[in-house]
């Protein structure tokens, strides 16, 4: 068993979990792709046809042959036959000829035989069946030419991809109606402890309503996982261990919130350590807040050991699940973590040798964002609620003075 508190950085601490778990390709399911959102696909999309399937204007003016305005400006326009329009949504009637050129709008199929539209605006109606161009066009300017998105059989959309909005509107221009998606993660959520009641109870004077199992469960299905609730376990070994067994053969991962302390009623450690092999692998962050964070892996299964602080547990869960869940389902491009430059209002301690993170609120004066440290306890839940944003003080750092810039994570 690995000495419990012996701390790893963050990054090392992920690394030396992954190293344990057993990544495999995901299981999947076909569904419907108006139900995508955040889903992850399992297999390559590819362009049924090209994108756009037509040559079309990209402003509402005239398709013409280039060649027949060269030389065209506002003192010297060059005169053309206007032969008719182009509507919406049809195929033109007729060729283009040279000296010709036929009304067309935004989007409108470009006749056979242009190869440029000249805008609206460069042109005045001198007769019914003749235009002015007042500016000459370069061929293929203002028009989309067949397959320029994207070419058919190219792949659109690879393997691996969290489907966006951008994403399903794509696929909808194909009609692809289905797609295979990665199984979403399930993610079993253990909350212990002789004093936490659910939130629907009236709590006594000693006791606290179950806060972590909620917020954990919303990151959950914010990264493409299906949270399932195991409920309040007591302050004994043994229904802690029935309830993480069938957590274990029933999910995919499992986290437990509170006993993960180095203390005499500290039971989580051991409880994991005898559900499956390897076990506990980390046992001790150098973080603020999270330290007595675990990471373990039973029997091919990822397990994390949240402290029981609601802040400390929502700032570990946020650091470690996303890229377990990531890895799970297989997803190649990693979210980056949306984070802004912030020049800190007050000077601040840190311990060197520890990463930090801080709630802050953002403030922007000149033109620059300015970081307010919310001095918080972990117990305090409300201490994150009024945050904008998680300031980052590296673990080389000594504190950090008025002025100085921060980089501040958004949670």
């Amino acid at each position: 068993m690995p000495e419990f508190l012996k701390l790893l950085t963050p990054q090392n601490a992920l690394n030396l979990w992954f190293e344990n778990i057993p990544f495999s390709f995901p299981k999947y399911e076909e569904i419907k792709t108006t139900d995508g959102l955040g889903r992850v696909t399992a297999e390559d999309i590819k362009a049924l046809h090209p994108m756009p399937s037509f040559s079309k204007s990209t402003v509402d003016g005239y398709a013409v042959m280039a060649k027949d305005t060269y030389g065209a400006s506002d003192s010297l326009p060059c005169y053309i036959k206007l032969t008719g329009e182009i509507l919406m949504g049809r195929q033109p009637d007729r060729m283009l000829v040279a000296g010709t050129a036929m009304l067309i709008h935004t989007g409108g199929m470009l006749p056979e035989g242009a190869d440029a539209v000249v805008m609206l605006e460069h042109t005045q109606s001198s007769r019914s069946d003749e235009i002015e161009v007042c500016r000459a066009v370069a061929p293929l300017e203002n028009i989309i030419q067949v397959g320029e998105d994207v070419r058919q059989g190219e792949v659109v959309i690879p393997a691996g991809t969290r489907i966006r909005p951008a994403e399903i509107g794509g696929l909808m221009a194909f009609g692809i109606q289905t797609i295979k998606a990665a199984w979403k993660p399930k993610v079993g959520l253990i909350s212990t402890g002789d004093e936490v009641v659910p939130p629907e109870s009236t709590p006594t004077i000693a006791q606290v309503r179950d806060i972590n199992t909620y917020s954990l469960e919303a990151l959950v299905k914010e990264h493409g996982g299906e949270a399932i609730r195991y409920g309040i376990v007591p302050d004994r070994p043994a229904e802690l261990q029935k309830v993480l067994h069938s957590a274990l053969s029933e999910c995919d991962v499992v986290m437990i919130t509170a006993g993960s302390s180095a203390s005499a009623r500290d039971m989580t450690s051991k409880v994991i350590q005898e559900a499956g092999k390897p076990g506990v692998i980390v046992h001790g962050i150098n973080i603020k807040p999270g330290k007595p964070a675990i990471l373990a892996v039973c029997d091919g299964k990822p397990v994390i050991g949240l402290p029981g602080n609601p802040v400390s547990a929502l700032v570990i869960a946020w650091l470690f699940l996303p890229a377990l869940l990531e890895r799970m389902q297989c997803l190649q491009t990693t979210i980056i973590k949306k984070q802004i430059a912030a020049r800190l209002t007050i000077n601040f301690a840190s311990l060197a040798g520890r990463e930090d993170y801080i709630p802050v609120k953002l403030t922007m004066e000149d033109g620059i964002y300015q970081a307010e440290p919310i001095f918080f306890k972990s117990n305090l839940i409300f201490n994150l609620v009024k945050a904008d944003g998680l300031m980052v003080i590296p673990a080389d750092a000594n504190g950090l003075n008025a002025g100085d810039m921060v980089q501040v994570l958004f949670f």
